[in-house]
């Protein structure tokens, strides 16, 4: 007779090979789907996918679109990036490992710091001068890294409901556990892809909470993407990795000296708006603080009007201060 633990390591076993052909079956559909729409760009070990939009006759200083955590590229674009191109040369990147951009360094390449200057390098390959960085969320730490180590190269800097200071507590139980290096390739390799794309448009709409958010924002912003294995890790990483890095970067940001505007809204349940955006508003000499009422931690979709028109509110200041 067979014992009792055999049959059990047995079906254990033959539900995590059935996880893993889901998984490879889900990620190899969503790469069908949403292929690279824009160029890859070499950079120092890979290569960054970004979108280069430009009307015929550009104004002002490019504006460089950094998205946050679990989104890619796409998701600027279709907030700020379409109607950005009408005036100016709009680059949304990307972040390493997100998207179709590569992750030259593995983990270390979570850190802001070394996603900016790997940001830095593709524009440098590409011609591009000083931009108006724009960060959403977690990207908000790897714009004002960009405007720090990179300041050349920023004409101005907009953050959005950014992550900027250090928190309480630590990050939701899914990224930490994907994070670990041998139990985190396990549950992305089994679980979380078909976990996440039973719950992806579900997962899309809540994040715009408390309003309803665009009904298509899923398929017109490559969302799935982030639910292929090796991508849900990095994301996972990133956001892991964060708040140490912020518990350093922080003092830094009265060094900013590029024109500076911060929106965040008083009801994000996502980034508090108090520990972060008013705190780096008063570290930012000159900076100008807009808070928004009722629009959530999506404010390039709630509050496109105003975010849109900070965003050429600091372009303009930058093309006056050269």
């Amino acid at each position: 007779m067979i014992p009792a633990l055999v049959v059990i390591a047995v079906l254990v076993l033959v539900h995590l090979a059935a996880a893993v052909v889901a998984t490879r079956v889900i990620a190899a559909r969503i790469e069908e789907q949403n292929p690279p729409g824009g160029v890859f760009v070499p950079v120092t070990g890979g290569h960054l996918h970004l979108y280069d939009l430009a009307p015929a006759a550009p104004a002002g200083p490019a504006i460089l679109l950094i998205h946050g955590a679990t989104s890619n590229a796409r998701d600027m674009v279709v907030a700020l990036g379409e109607e950005l191109a009408r005036r100016h040369r709009v680059i949304a990147v990307d972040r390493p490992g997100h998207g179709w951009s590569s992750r030259p360094r593995g983990r270390a390449d979570a850190s802001p710091a070394r996603q900016a200057a790997l940001i830095a390098e593709a524009l440098r390959r590409l011609g591009v001068g000083k931009v108006v960085v724009v960060g959403h969320s977690l990207a908000g730490a790897v714009a004002a890294a960009f405007a720090l180590d990179h300041a050349e190269a920023t004409a101005g800097l907009v953050l959005l409901a950014p992550v900027t200071h250090p928190w309480p507590g630590g990050v939701t139980w899914y990224y930490d556990i994907a994070a670990r290096p041998v139990l985190g390739r396990l549950f992305v390799g089994t679980v979380m892809a078909p976990l996440g794309a039973w719950q992806l448009e579900a997962s899309a709409k809540a994040s715009f909470a408390p309003l309803a958010g665009p009904a298509d924002y899923a398929r017109r912003t490559a969302a799935g993407l982030v639910l292929r294995p090796a991508e849900f890790r990095w994301n996972a990483q990133d956001v892991a990795d964060l708040l140490p890095f912020v518990r350093k970067q922080a003092a830094r940001y009265g060094a900013i000296g590029a024109p500076t505007a911060i929106l965040a809204s008083d009801d994000d349940t996502v980034v508090s708006t108090a520990i972060h955006a008013t705190a780096i508003a008063r570290q930012i000499a000159g900076a100008r603080l807009v808070l928004l009422q009722g629009m959530g931690h999506q404010i390039h979709y709630n509050a496109r009007e105003a975010v849109l028109a900070e965003i050429e509110r600091v372009a303009a200041d930058a093309t006056t201060a050269a």
